[in-house]
């Protein structure tokens, strides 16, 4: 079942501070990151997206503020210190996790999971999370195009994250969000 405007909207609203703060660690600008988190939830009514669960919507709403941070940046031109993309990652599946598990059984899992992976995906991920390269550089490095290399890499997201799931024995993929 899709998601329908409300429900999203309520999803989004839930989530207004996690993914406002996304925003806010690529522009360090508190109105910035505001306006970033107003467009995501524009985006997501107005254009003709839909969405099967709330945790695809989330995870399409951190990934799209990211982006809006960065154009946001590169309209601006402002010198920034960011955090590490890698760094960045991490924070953002800590906001989306809800997981009991210790870290070091998530890594294990993390690990397990990636070593079962065809190696071209190995390679993209290592481009991209352990070389710092961005899209872009992935995308000439691999001789793909860049939406083609966005789309991968958000599957790869969706893939790994589902396999730890599976390796941690968590009943189901959604977070269970209690509505207001």
């Amino acid at each position: 079942m899709i998601l329908s405007e409300q429900e999203v909207l309520q999803a989004l609203m839930r989530a207004r501070v996690r993914v406002s703060g996304a925003a806010w660690l690529i522009v360090r600008d508190t109105h910035a990151a505001e306006d970033i988190f107003q467009n995501v939830a524009v985006k997501a009514l107005t254009r003709e997206l839909s969405f099967e669960r709330e945790s695809a919507l989330l995870s399409w709403a951190f990934i799209t503020a990211r982006r809006e941070g960065i154009d946001w940046l590169r309209r601006h031109r402002r010198e920034t210190s960011c955090l590490d993309s890698e760094i960045m990652e991490l924070l953002e599946h800590e906001w989306q996790s809800e997981s009991v598990h210790p870290e070091g059984v998530r890594v294990d899992a993390l690990r397990d999971c990636l070593e079962s992976m065809p190696e071209e995906s190995r390679r993209l991920l290592r481009l991209r999370y352990f070389d710092g390269q961005n899209c872009e550089d992935v995308a000439r490095t691999m001789g793909i195009g860049l939406n083609a290399i966005y789309k991968r890499v958000s599957r790869l997201h969706e893939s790994l994250r589902l396999c730890i799931e599976g390796k941690l024995g968590d009943a189901g993929p959604d977070l269970e969000i209690e509505a207001p």
